[in-house]
């Protein structure tokens, strides 16, 4: 008798130390309102957008994020692609806007090579496509879109919370 409530003391602490081990610390995973610093010379009109409640029923949802290069010389854009394949993102510089570009292993996500001049902006165009996932896609959905340059690399987050 005396074993067995030792097991289960024993099991329960385990148990316990896991749980506690496995769930999230304070800030972890969660995204804020708060501009992320940028490591490239691009600064952003804004690096988070919040879409609010959508519903799959309704279709895809895009926002622009405006970038502006601050500085005196040329950043040369690399890549430029997405943390998920319900997400996509075009570079519109001027007139020009690129092609879509996802998630790296869903298809090809080809270099994305452009030149912003000093002073000059040019915007990201974010999609987001809340039936991609099929009826497990609702809830809180958080993704990234990232623009690597030769200068660093610039996040731009959004969140949404899907419903059918």
């Amino acid at each position: 008798m005396k074993n067995s409530i030792l097991v289960a003391v024993i099991l329960v602490i385990i148990l316990g130390s896991l749980v506690w081990l496995a769930a999230p610390k304070s800030g972890e995973g969660e995204l804020d309102n708060e501009p992320v610093t940028s490591t490239t010379s691009l600064s952003a009109d804004k690096t988070f957008y919040d879409f609010g409640t959508i519903s799959m029923k309704d279709g895809k949802v895009s926002t622009v994020f405006v970038l502006t290069n601050g500085t005196d010389s040329p950043v040369n854009t690399t890549k430029l692609y997405t943390s998920c394949m319900c997400t996509t993102a075009q570079f519109k510089q001027g007139e020009q806007t690129s092609d879509e570009f996802g998630m790296p292993g869903h298809g090809s996500v080809p270099p994305m090579v452009r030149t912003i001049a000093a002073g000059e902006t040019v915007e990201i165009v974010a999609t987001f496509d809340p039936a991609a996932h099929g009826p497990a896609g609702v809830g809180v959905i958080e993704r990234v879109i990232r623009l690597e340059t030769d200068k660093g690399v610039t996040e731009l987050n959004f969140r949404t919370n899907v419903i059918p």
